[in-house]
């Protein structure tokens, strides 16, 4: 399930990104890139304290999400505390690896590839 929602979070780096804009105008899809960027960061947190020893795999894919969409000043911004949000939401609940935590880590899992599938189907060219 994890290398599925990693084929299709490449898909959408690859194919729905809208190329790069002269002014910070936002775009249709900025709140599920949000949340999306959300995700990322929830996964990073909750991956390390359950043992993936992915190092810093889900931080990447969001440098790989911010690098492909090119935001600049408030879309970058928002872009950055979807992910911090993540992140720190879990830290602040979790301190170590729980049923709870793996479930978490389950629905984001399906939830980010849901929102990948649509992406890519709604702004693919």
């Amino acid at each position: 399930m994890l290398t599925r929602f990693l084929a299709i979070f490449a898909l959408i780096v690859a194919c729905a990104c809208a190329p790069a804009r002269a002014q910070d105008v936002a775009a249709p899809f900025d709140g599920e890139l949000q949340r999306l960027a959300e995700i990322l960061g929830g996964l990073h947190y909750l991956r390390g304290i359950c043992g993936s020893n992915e190092g810093n795999k889900w931080r990447s894919e969001m440098q790989a999400l911010i690098d492909a969409e090119t935001p600049s000043g408030e879309r970058r911004t928002r872009m950055i505390a979807g992910f911090n949000r993540g992140y720190n939401g879990f830290q602040q609940t979790y301190r170590s690896c729980t049923p709870a935590a793996t479930v978490a880590i389950r629905r984001y899992i399906e939830e980010g590839s849901k929102i990948s599938r649509d992406l890519t189907a709604r702004y693919a060219n």
